[in-house]
C-alpha cells in the first residue's frame, strides 16, 4: 500500500525535509514566504481548515492549499538503519564532541536526496537536521552511531538507546481527528499558516520532528 503513495508524497515530503532550508539570496520580487512549522494536536478539521492547538499552546487555523498532501508515520527501530539509506535526523551538539539525536526519520528510497543537507531545525533551542546517506552505523554501548554524508562532508550522530525512529507511512482524511498530533510545515500568510503537506500520528505514533 505503501508503495502506492510514494509518489504523492515525493513532493509534500520533500517539502517538509527542506523546510528549514537557509534561504538564498533573491530578488524582493522573487522572494519566497517564509516557512514555518505547526506542531500540535488537532482542535478540528473541517474542509480546507486544520485547527491546532500548538506545542505553545495557542490555536491556530491552517489553510490547507488546494491539491495538499497527507501522511502519518510509523514506527521503525534503529536496526533498520543501513549503509545506503536516506534519513532526516534532527540533533543536538553534545557535551563530548559530536551530535546526538532527538529524532530519526527514514526515508523511502524514492525519496533518497530530498533536502539534502544539514541546517538549524526548530524541533528544540540549538538543534539541526540533516538529511543524508548513511555511511555506516556503528553499535555502541549506549546505541549506535551512524556516519552520514551529504554534499562531500560527513558528520557523526550518536543514535542513544530509545530515540524516536520512524518511518513514512499512509494516511487518509480520517485520520485527522480531534487530538491526533501533527507535524505541518507551512509558509506564513497573511491570514495565517498555509500548509501544502501534513503528518499525522496514527496508532500511538506521533511525528516526532
Amino acid at each position: 500500500m505503501i508503495k502506492n503513495i510514494l509518489p504523492a508524497l515525493l513532493l509534500g515530503l520533500a517539502a517538509i525535509a527542506s523546510a528549514a532550508l537557509p534561504a538564498e539570496p533573491v530578488h524582493a520580487e522573487d522572494q519566497k514566504p517564509e516557512q514555518i512549522h505547526v506542531r500540535g494536536s488537532i482542535v478540528n478539521y473541517s474542509g480546507s481548515v486544520l485547527t491546532v492547538k500548538t506545542r505553545e499552546g495557542e490555536t491556530v487555523d491552517v489553510t490547507l492549499a488546494d491539491g495538499w498532501k497527507l501522511a502519518s508515520v510509523a514506527n521503525a527501530a534503529v536496526t533498520d538503519i543501513k549503509p545506503g539509506d536516506f534519513v532526516g535526523i534532527a540533533s543536538l551538539p553534545s557535551a563530548g564532541g559530536g551530535d546526538g539525536a532527538l529524532e530519526v526519520l527514514i526515508f523511502p528510497p524514492v525519496m533518497k536526496g530530498a533536502g539534502e543537507g544539514s541546517y538549524a531545525w526548530d524541533l528544540t533551542p540549538n538543534s539541526s537536521m540533516t538529511n543524508a546517506t548513511v555511511a555506516d552505523a556503528v553499535k555502541g554501548v549506549d546505541g549506535r552511531t551512524v556516519t552520514v554524508s551529504y554534499h562531500g562532508k560527513e558528520k557523526k550522530i550518536a543514535i542513544p538507546d530509545g530515540t524516536p525512529v520512524v518511518t513514512i507511512a499512509p494516511a487518509t482524511k480520517d485520520d485527522l481527528v480531534a487530538g491526533a498530533v501533527v507535524f505541518i510545515p507551512a509558509e506564513k500568510a497573511a491570514s495565517g499558516p498555509l500548509a501544502h503537506q501534513v503528518l499525522v500520528g496514527k496508532n500511538g505514533v506521533v511525528p516526532p520532528m
